[in-house]
């Protein structure tokens, strides 16, 4: 068994206890990478540190939605020189826009600063992780108009229709699928997971959030990965095996990676 979780926020406070204790025990259940996502500029310096001292492990770098406040172009090229220098950066993200936690007066910086980090990203050569929550159709339309399907990326903690799903996959968009599935309202989640295909899915936490069934409200981890794999083969009537071979090599054809990463 080989899992490859593509989003992750160890850097997060809620691991400072055990953090270290912890990413020993992932290996020992099977998680072989991880990627550590940035949220904001305060998180792209703890990102890094945890990732240059734990190797099986990769950085993608971005500001996310809820945190564009004073953000500007000194900020970007920071981004982007971080980018070019670290080797085992993979992406940029988590970008997008979040209508939940942003005020109507926001959105027009939201859409602003997601354009100029997919911008970035095309600067850089990376694929993206979209971060779209209360969005459906703002988000939808300015990856459509500035040709995300030329940058690639997934559509992290996915949470619209299958029919949206489907158009994603079409634009060649990894769809990103964590402990919210095995959550009993996720009615929607679990019909994407049925209508798109298995290669086009990836395992991911979004740790420490959104920890799935049975620990739901805990602290989640890369730990708790094979509830969610277990969960996606009930759904699709495949094995369990199944789900965590296709899904590791998709997350490997993500984030542009060779076999023996």
């Amino acid at each position: 068994m080989k899992i490859f979780d593509t989003h992750a926020h160890y850097d997060d406070d809620r691991f400072d206890e055990d953090r270290e204790e912890l990413l020993i025990k992932l290996k020992k259940n099977g998680v072989q990478h991880f990627v550590n996502v940035a949220s904001s500029v305060e998180s792209i310096d703890s990102t890094l540190k945890l990732v240059t001292e734990h190797p099986e492990s990769y950085a993608a770098l971005g500001i996310h939605p809820s945190d564009i406040k004073g953000i500007n172009e000194k900020i970007m090229e920071y981004i982007k020189e971080k980018i070019l220098s670290f080797d085992r950066c993979v992406a940029v993200g988590e970008i997008g826009l979040d209508y939940y936690w942003g005020e109507e007066a926001e959105r027009a910086d939201q859409k602003k600063w997601f354009i100029r980090q997919l911008e970035l990203a095309r600067e850089v050569k990376l694929p993206v992780i979209i971060h779209s929550r209360d969005a459906a159709e703002d988000t939808f339309n300015i990856m459509k108009d500035n040709h995300a399907e030329e940058i690639g990326g997934v559509v992290h903690c996915f949470s619209y229709s299958k029919e949206m799903a489907k158009e994603y996959v079409k634009m060649g968009f990894f769809i990103g699928i964590g402990g919210v599935v095995t959550f009993k309202n996720a009615k929607k989640v679990v019909e994407v997971v049925k209508e798109i295909p298995l290669e086009s899915i990836v395992l991911e936490t979004d740790c420490p959030y959104l920890t799935p069934s049975p620990y739901r409200g805990e602290r989640n981890s890369s730990v708790y990965l094979p509830y969610v794999a277990e969960k996606i083969a009930e759904i699709k009537g495949i094995s369990a095996d199944e789900v965590y071979d296709v899904t590791y090599k998709n997350a490997l054809k993500l984030y542009r990676l060779k076999e023996d990463a």
